[in-house]
């Protein structure tokens, strides 16, 4: 995490995601040298922290529809 803490994260939706779907979505932020995911019906809830190597794999998977 940034040495401000947690909340001084800007999160962002894909920009596939609209803003008043009730799809699930996932929410990112950059800090650092890391890459935080959070749901985005639950943003007090859990955070997954990535390395920007391993989002970047994971995007890459998930395009190519390797998580199904």
């Amino acid at each position: 995490m940034p040495e401000s803490g947690p909340s001084a994260l800007r999160w962002r939706r894909s920009s596939y995601s609209h803003n008043n779907s009730q799809q699930q979505c996932v929410e990112v932020a950059e800090a650092a040298h890391v890459v935080c995911v959070r749901d985005s019906k639950d943003p007090a809830g859990p955070r997954l922290t990535l390395g920007r190597d391993a989002f970047r794999g994971l995007v890459e998977r998930v395009k190519a529809g390797g998580l199904e």
